[in-house]
């Protein structure tokens, strides 16, 4: 069975309450535009969520399991997929050796991170409740993780003489963290006391779509 969806070439001018074809181009694509901010319905249904780093962290070695830096998890009785949209990251202190900086990802089914120091989560909708979602400066994965993800290498010049100091990373809903599974910020080495700042923005979704 096939569908046909019937459309109007070229700009309309409508009043509202007005019934109308769908607007399309010469190439006879259907021409869409968002009626708000890209996050905006989304936000309004309280599902994005975001937490951070309020100070830099002593990151630990790359694929640790007793972790330090920025952990983002999600138990394994949870409902929801985390659904993660955008990163920041920044270098508040210079670092004694360049370190590359990547995100790592792990699961375990068995076993949920056990959670060492908590950061807090908020909802981006000032109404909105508390998700699922547990973020951590400190804990321990429940297995070793793999790298899924290279974002950028910190170098060591002194931060006074660095233009570019914190970054936001959009990464379009493209890495998933299940129930069970995990993503985390890593450096190749422990980087100097107290010199890095992460955080994360992500959307629940419920794991039936």
């Amino acid at each position: 069975m096939s569908i046909e969806v019937e459309g109007q070439v070229g700009p309309q001018v409508l009043a509202d309450g007005t019934s109308q074809s769908f607007r399309m181009d010469r190439s006879a694509a259907l021409v869409v535009s968002e009626a708000h901010g890209r996050y905006y319905e989304t936000t309004f249904r309280k599902a994005i969520y975001r937490g951070a780093n309020l100070a830099g962290v002593t990151t630990s070695a790359a694929f640790a399991t007793t972790y330090t830096g920025c952990c983002l998890s999600n138990p394994i009785n949870s409902s929801v997929n985390l659904v993660i949209n955008k990163i920041t990251y920044a270098s508040v202190v210079a670092q004694t050796a360049a370190l590359v900086l990547g995100i790592m990802q792990g699961f375990s089914g068995a076993t949920n991170v056990v959670h060492t120091t908590p950061l807090v989560v908020g909802n981006a909708n000032a109404g909105g409740s508390a998700g699922v979602g547990l973020l951590d400066s400190a804990a321990t994965l429940p297995v070793a993780p793999t790298s899924i993800l290279l974002l950028d290498v910190i170098g060591t010049a002194a931060i006074t003489t660095v233009p570019d100091l914190g970054k936001l990373v959009d990464l379009e809903g493209s890495i998933i963290v299940p129930p069970g599974g995990f993503a985390a910020f890593y450096t190749s080495a422990a980087s100097v006391a107290s010199s890095l700042a992460f955080g994360f923005q992500w959307e629940e979704v419920n794991v039936n779509g």
